[in-house]
C-alpha cells in the first residue's frame, strides 16, 4: 500500500523527498561547519594564547584610568617606569610556587651618548680653490615635525693641518687643529668650535685677562640656552684637493637598564641576539678598579651590553652652499683668531646641492674610552583622555633648558637633540651625579653618596635576532622593541610618510627608545647611589617583572587555575603592586589623537582568548539550535500540507474500515521511505559539498545525513500523521467550507487576493508560517553574528578569529532564509493545487489566464510580505530578548538586512509561483470542475 500510494503520487513523493534532502543535508552541513569552525577557533586560541610572559607585575599607582577601564595595558606602559618594586619584592616573587621565570627590569636613566654622522660633500667642492668653505643648513624630520638644526661647516686646505705634538698620544680632539701656512700657525677649529662666547681668562701674574687658548679647558656657557642651534653649529678642518667630509656631531639619548641575565635568557632569549663579544652573565658584578693607563685614580666599572642599533629615528635634508671667503690665503688666520665665530657666520653663499642622511648613522658602535655615567634623566608617563578622535595624550609646557644642566660648575651638556624643543608629553627630571673621584663614599657635599661609575661595555645585541612570538598575541616587549605605530587614517599615514611613527631623541615626547643599554641588576645600587640626591631607585629600583608560570600550556582550565593561584600570592602578599594577568592577551589597535596626525597603536587586550572561548561556545549552541528548529519545521510544514492535500483520501479510507493506527502507520510508513531515500541522496551530495566547503571528516559527517534524514522525516510527520487519525470518515470526505457572511464587493485583483487570503486564515497562516520562521531565524542569526564579530572583534587575535569563521557565519545566515522561504513555497504551492477548483470557477465564468496568474501572483505577494514582516519583528524581538547589547551599533544594519530578506522572499515566492500557474493554465476548466 505504501508503495503503491507513492508511485500513485510521484510528484507530491518528489517534492517531499527534496524538502527531505534539503533539510537533512543543511542541517548536517550547517552543524558540521558550525563544529568545525569551532573547533579551528579553539586550535588558533590555543596556539597562540600564549606568549612572552604570563603575569605583570608593576609599581603601585602604574596603571591607568583607561587600562583599568578597559582591560588593557598600555603600549609604552614602561617608558614611564622608574622603580617603585624593591629587590626583595622581587625575590619574594621569584621564589614563590608555581613562578617558573620572574624576570625583573630596572630603568635606571636616559645617559646621553655623543656620536658623529659623517656626509661626504666632495660634489660641492671647488677643485681649483687653494681653500675653501661649504655651509650645510640641515633640516631635521622626526616623526611628525621638523626642526631646523644646528649650521654646519667644512674647512678645507690644501695646506696640512695636524694635531699639535704636544698633546697625549691617547687624544685626538679634532677642535686643536692646526695649520701651518707662510706667515704662521693657527689653531683653526678652536675658536669657532671651543670658545664661539670669546671666553677670556684672567692672567695669574698681573691679573689681566686674555682670550682663551687652545687646550682642555671647557668654554663658560652657563648663560647660554642649551637649544641655541648656534652652540651646536661645528667647523669641520681638514686636508686635501678634492675630498671633503662633513662631520656632524649629533648626541643620542641611551636608556641604561638593569635585567637579570639568566631570567632575561629564559624568557626571551636573549643570548641568542648576541652580535660581538659575549652577554652578561650572573658573574657580571660592579668593581673597584685600582688603576688603569689613562686615569690616575680608582673608580667603579660597571659591565654593560649595548644594543647595535640607536633605536630613535630622524632624516637630516640639508642644503649645502659655497661660501664667499674672499682671500683663500688669509683663511687660516681669520680661523685662528677670536673673530672666527662672527667670520664664519657672517659669509655669504651660494647653493649648490643637498645632501640627505639617517640620523642613526652617527651613532657609536665602541667607545674610545669607557663612558661616565654621570648626568642621567628620567620621564613620567603620558596622560590619555578619551576624545572623539580617539585617546588624547595631555600636552604638557615646553621643556625647561634647565633640564640639562650638569652638576658641574651648573653648565649645560653640549649638543642637546633639537626634538627637545617639540611638544612635551612627558615629565623629564634630571639626576646629576655626585661630584666626588677616587674614593668608595663621597665626603663633604656629597656625603654618602658614591662617585660616578665608568660603564664597560662586554658585548653588543641584536634585539631583531630574538626569538618571535606570535604576532597574534605577543605582550609588549618594551625592554627590547619600539610600540608598533602606524597612521590611523590618510591623513595619519599621509603625514607619517606611509611609515611607521618611531621613537625619536625627544625625552618628553610621546614615543621613546627602549632600553639601548643593558647592565646587570648587582650594578643597581652603585649607579643609583652615584647621583647627589637620593630617589625612589635607591630603595625600589625596579620597575617591572615578567612572569612565566610552570605548567602553562594555554588556556584551558587547569592552565588558567595555575596562573590565577601565582596572580593571587602575589596580590596577597603585596597588596600594592599592580599585578596583570596577561596569558590569553592580544594587542589591540587604539587611535591616538596626536598632533597633527591620527595614529593607531597597539596595545594588548587581556584576557581575549579566554573571552573568544566562551563567545564561540554561546554563539555555536545558539547556530546549533536554530539550524535544528529550520530544519525541522521546514520538514513539518511540508508534511502538513502534503497530509492536508490528502484529505479525501484518508476520508475514504476511513470509511471502507482504516482504524486510526492504519492511517498513523501509512502517513509514518511513506514518510521513512520518502526519508530512506532522500537520506541516501543527501549522504553523496554532504560528501561532495563538505569536500568543496573543506570541512574536516566530510565523509564522516556526510555519513551521517541518512540517520538526520530518517529522524527528521520521522519526527515531522508525527503532528500531520496525528493529525489525520482524529479526522472523522464523513469530515474527511467533506471540503471544508467556510460559514457565508456578509457579502461585500470585490473591485479589484489585489481586493480578491486579500479576500482569497482572508477567506482560509489556517491556510494563510501555514503558509507564512514558513517564511517567517526563515526571516526570523536569518535576522536573529545575523544580529548574533554581528554581536559576536562587535564582541571579539578589536584584537589581532580577534579579528583572526573573525576572519576563520566568516564562512560559517554567513553559510548558516543564507540556508536559514533559504529553508524558511522554500517551506513557504512549498506550503503556496500545496494550497494552490487544493483550490484548483476554485480558479477554474474564475476561469469558467470569463476570467483570463493573465488575470488568474495577477491573481496568484497577488496572493503569493500578500502571503510573502506577511510572513517577511511577522518574521523580521519576530527576529529583532527575539534578538532584544536574547540581551541587552547584542544589537547596539548594529540596529539599522539587522533591520535593514530583515527587510531586504523580506523583498527577497517576495521575489523567491513570486519566481516559484511561475511553475503551478503554467501547469494551471494548461487544463481545461471543465475537466477540474468534473473532477471536483
Amino acid at each position: 500500500m505504501i508503495m503503491s500510494q507513492l508511485r500513485r503520487h510521484r510528484g507530491r513523493a518528489l517534492a517531499l523527498a527534496a524538502g527531505i534532502l534539503v533539510a537533512a543535508t543543511s542541517f548536517t552541513l550547517l552543524t558540521s561547519t558550525v563544529t568545525t569552525s569551532q573547533a579551528r577557533t579553539t586550535e588558533t586560541v590555543r596556539k597562540n594564547a600564549r606568549s612572552a610572559y604570563d603575569v605583570l607585575v608593576r609599581p603601585h599607582g602604574s596603571q591607568t584610568a583607561i587600562e583599568r577601564a578597559d582591560g588593557l595595558v598600555e603600549a609604552n606602559f614602561l617608558s614611564g617606569i622608574f622603580g617603585g618594586i624593591t629587590l626583595d619584592q622581587y625575590d619574594a616573587i621569584k621564589g614563590m610556587p608555581g613562578v617558573e621565570v620572574a624576570a625583573p627590569v630596572a630603568n635606571l636613566g636616559y645617559l646621553m651618548v655623543q656620536g658623529t654622522m659623517k656626509i661626504d660633500v666632495s660634489d660641492f667642492l671647488d677643485t681649483k680653490a687653494p681653500a675653501q668653505m661649504l655651509r650645510i643648513r640641515p633640516v631635521l624630520t622626526a616623526g611628525l615635525n621638523r626642526y631646523r638644526a644646528a649650521d654646519q661647516y667644512v674647512y678645507l686646505s690644501r695646506n696640512p693641518i695636524k694635531v699639535p705634538k704636544r698633546l697625549p698620544h691617547d687624544w685626538s680632539p679634532g677642535d686643536l687643529l692646526q695649520e701651518t701656512t707662510g706667515h704662521g700657525t693657527y689653531s683653526v677649529c678652536w675658536f669657532y668650535n671651543d670658545n664661539k662666547t670669546d671666553m677670556h681668562i684672567q692672567r695669574a701674574d698681573d691679573g689681566s685677562y686674555e682670550p682663551l687658548e687652545p687646550n682642555f679647558i671647557r668654554e663658560d656657557r652657563r648663560e647660554e640656552s642649551p637649544f641655541d642651534r648656534d652652540m651646536n653649529a661645528r667647523l669641520t678642518c681638514q686636508t686635501g684637493h678634492d675630498k671633503a667630509t662633513a662631520e656632524f656631531p649629533v648626541s643620542y639619548p641611551v636608556l641604561l637598564s638593569a635585567v637579570d641575565p639568566t631570567a632575561e635568557d629564559r624568557l626571551v632569549g636573549l643570548g641568542q641576539a648576541v652580535t660581538y663579544g659575549r652577554m652578561l652573565t650572573d658573574r657580571d658584578k660592579p668593581v673597584w678598579n685600582r688603576k688603569e693607563n689613562w686615569s690616575d685614580k680608582p673608580y667603579w666599572k660597571v659591565p654593560v651590553v649595548l644594543n647595535d642599533r640607536t633605536l630613535t629615528a630622524g632624516t637630516l635634508d640639508a642644503r649645502v652652499e659655497r661660501l664667499r671667503v674672499g682671500d683663500p690665503a688669509a683663511l687660516a688666520a681669520k680661523l685662528g683668531s677670536t673673530a672666527a665665530h662672527d667670520f664664519v657666520n657672517g659669509l655669504h653663499g651660494t647653493p649648490v646641492g643637498h645632501v640627505t642622511a639617517e640620523i642613526e648613522k652617527g651613532y657609536p658602535r665602541k667607545f674610545l674610552f669607557p663612558p661616565m655615567a654621570d648626568s642621567y634623566w628620567t620621564i613620567g608617563p603620558v596622560d590619555y583622555r578619551r576624545t572623539a578622535d580617539g585617546l588624547t595624550p595631555r600636552a604638557r609646557a615646553d621643556q625647561s633648558p634647565e633640564v640639562w644642566r650638569t652638576n658641574e660648575n651648573q653648565q649645560f651638556i653640549d649638543l642637546v637633540p633639537e626634538e627637545n624643543t617639540g611638544t612635551q608629553f612627558r615629565e623629564v627630571t634630571s639626576h646629576p651625579g655626585t661630584f666626588c673621584w677616587g674614593v668608595v663614599t663621597c665626603d663633604q657635599q656629597d656625603y654618602g653618596r658614591t662617585p660616578i661609575p665608568y660603564l664597560t661595555p662586554v658585548g653588543r645585541y641584536d634585539a631583531t635576532r630574538l626569538p618571535g612570538f606570535s604576532s597574534l598575541s605577543q605582550v609588549p616587549l618594551e625592554t627590547y622593541r619600539s610600540p608598533q605605530v602606524t597612521g590611523a587614517d590618510e591623513a595619519g599615514r599621509a603625514a607619517l610618510h606611509d611609515r611607521p611613527l618611531a621613537p625619536d631623541r625627544n625625552l618628553g615626547g610621546y614615543l621613546t627608545a627602549p632600553p639601548t643599554m643593558l647592565t646587570t641588576i648587582d650594578s643597581i645600587s652603585v649607579l643609583t647611589r652615584s647621583r647627589r640626591l637620593p630617589s625612589v631607585q635607591d630603595k625600589a629600583p625596579v620597575s617591572a617583572v615578567r612572569i612565566r608560570v610552570a605548567g602553562v600550556t594555554g588556556v584551558d582550565p587547569a592552565s588558567q587555575a595555575r596562573v590565577n593561584a601565582v596572580a593571587g600570592r602575589i596580590r596577597a602578599a603585596y597588596p600594592g603592586l599592580q599585578v596583570d594577568i596577561t596569558i590569553g592577551s592580544s594587542p589591540a589597535p587604539q587611535t591616538i589623537a596626536l598632533p597633527g596626525a591620527k595614529v593607531r597603536e597597539y596595545w594588548t587586550a587581556k584576557g581575549v582568548a579566554l573571552h573568544i572561548l566562551k563567545a564561540v561556545d554561546a554563539k555555536s549552541a545558539v547556530l546549533f539550535v536554530l539550524v535544528l528548529v529550520v530544519c525541522g519545521l521546514f520538514l513539518a510544514q511540508a508534511a502538513l500540507a502534503s497530509v492536508r492535500s490528502r484529505r479525501t483520501e484518508i476520508g475514504t479510507l476511513r470509511c471502507v474500515g482504516w482504524t486510526s493506527p492504519d492511517i498513523l502507520r501509512l502517513v509514518l510508513g511513506e514518510l521513512v521511505v520518502i526519508g530512506l531515500g532522500a537520506g541516501a541522496a543527501g549522504s553523496l551530495l554532504a560528501y561532495l559539498l563538505g569536500s568543496l566547503l573543506g570541512l574536516d571528516d566530510a565523509g564522516a559527517k556526510a555519513a551521517l545525513v541518512l540517520p538526520v534524514a530518517l529522524l527528521l522525516a520521522v519526527t515531522a510527520g508525527v503532528l500531520p500523521a496525528w493529525r489525520a487519525t482524529r479526522l472523522r470518515p464523513l469530515d474527511a470526505i467533506r471540503p471544508p467550507v467556510t460559514a457565508g457572511g456578509r457579502a461585500a464587493p470585490v473591485r479589484s485583483v489585489l481586493g480578491l487576493a486579500a479576500r482569497n487570503l482572508a477567506r482560509v486564515p489556517g491556510r494563510t497562516l501555514l503558509g507564512a508560517a514558513g517564511l517567517a520562521l526563515g526571516v526570523a531565524a536569518f535576522t536573529v542569526l545575523l544580529a548574533l553574528t554581528l554581536a559576536f564579530r562587535g564582541e571579539v572583534a578589536g584584537s589581532l587575535l580577534g579579528n583572526a578569529v573573525v576572519a576563520q569563521a566568516r564562512t560559517a557565519d554567513y553559510l548558516s545566515v543564507a540556508l536559514s532564509l533559504l529553508l524558511g522561504a522554500a517551506g513557504a513555497v512549498d506550503v503556496l504551492v500545496l494550497s494552490q493545487r487544493e483550490r484548483a477548483s476554485d480558479l477554474a470557477v474564475l476561469r469558467a465564468t470569463g476570467w483570463t489566464t493573465r488575470e488568474l496568474a495577477r491573481l496568484t501572483v497577488h496572493e503569493g505577494i500578500l502571503l510573502a510580505l506577511l510572513g517577511g514582516l511577522t518574521g523580521a519583528v519576530a527576529g529583532l524581538a527575539a534578538v532584544l530578548a536574547i540581551g541587552r547589547g547584542v544589537l547596539e551599533g548594529h540596529l539599522l544594519t539587522v533591520g535593514g538586512a530583515a527587510l531586504l530578506a523580506t523583498l527577497a522572499a517576495v521575489a523567491l515566492v513570486c519566481a516559484a509561483l511561475a511553475f503551478p500557474i503554467r501547469a494551471h493554465s494548461r487544463i481545461a476548466p471543465a475537466h477540474l470542475l468534473a473532477a471536483d
